[in-house]
């Protein structure tokens, strides 16, 4: 069907997190787009939690799905452009590819800066705060916990009806996680994980955006749940979103977060070297 094409146009608004599948739709389309040796043009646009921040776990080679196109932390900090160029480049796809770069646009820009309205690139991420906290909410959300999918508050909340909520907030907020509170909450989604059954958990606010470790306070909702209600959180099924292998055994251990969160920055390093020759906005 390609063959018949001159061109294929991608203009997608990303999440700028690993496991939002537009990347993986694009890395699929510069793979066919390549056999059929036609052109592939990207439209960028913003990142909208800026391209400034790469943080958390890279995941581990040869674990790739349709969540995970390339090893990359859940926040790589890079626009759709970026990613297009570092997919072509680093998997030898051999694309004929465009990009057609943003104008004015900076690494450090959150996307209420751009003046552009937010249109919401999914049902559940309907404002900048939820995006915030997508890359470390979202990466947990394989488990047994409802993260607010069938509520007014998508990825600002976390809960399950064997939580107690003033227990989870009182643990978490004595961890003293930079840059977010947790307050208890009791609410009952209308879709998605516990529909129609009441949740308590707690709901999460972000203090200073530009501070916020947004992948490891992931872990630690995980490393909380697991410690709370290790009979009830099912922490294994966060892996199809964690994929790595390494942070999953620390958390099966009780390891500290933090301690978590050193062991996986040498390879964090290793992808931000390799993804500087992709970057398009300096």
């Amino acid at each position: 069907m390609l063959k018949r094409l001159d061109a294929v146009v991608i203009d997608l608004a990303d999440a700028g997190v690993r496991f939002y599948t537009y990347e993986t739709t694009m890395g699929f389309f510069l793979e066919a787009a390549a056999k059929a040796e036609i052109e592939v043009i990207i439209l960028d646009r913003p990142n909208p939690i800026t391209g400034s921040f790469v943080q958390g776990p890279v995941s581990d080679e040869g674990r790739e799905n349709f969540t995970d196109y390339f090893p990359e932390p859940p926040r790589h900090g890079m626009t759709m452009g970026e990613l297009g160029k570092m997919f072509n480049g680093e998997r030898r796809i051999g694309a004929r590819l465009q990009v057609v770069a943003m104008q004015g646009w900076q690494p450090g820009d959150w996307f209420d800066s751009t003046g552009l309205g937010w249109v919401s690139p999914s049902p559940n991420l309907r404002d900048l705060n939820q995006a915030t906290l997508y890359p470390g909410v979202g990466m947990i959300e394989g488990a047994n916990i409802s993260v607010g999918r069938g509520t007014d508050t998508p990825f600002e909340i976390v809960g399950a009806p064997w939580i107690k909520s003033r227990e989870f907030a009182a643990y978490l907020n004595a961890r003293s996680i930079q840059s977010v509170r947790f307050v208890p909450v009791i609410f009952t989604p209308t879709a998605s994980n516990y529909a129609g059954q009441q949740c308590e958990g707690v709901n999460l606010f972000v203090l200073d955006r530009n501070t916020l470790d947004s992948p490891e306070l992931g872990i630690e909702l995980a490393s909380a749940l697991y410690a709370l209600y290790p009979n009830d959180f099912k922490l294994e099924k966060i892996w199809d979103l964690l994929l790595n292998q390494s942070v999953l055994e620390a958390l099966t251990a009780h390891e500290d977060p933090r301690r978590i969160a050193q062991d996986w920055q040498q390879r964090l390093d290793e992808f931000v070297r390799m993804r500087e020759k992709y970057l398009l906005y300096k």
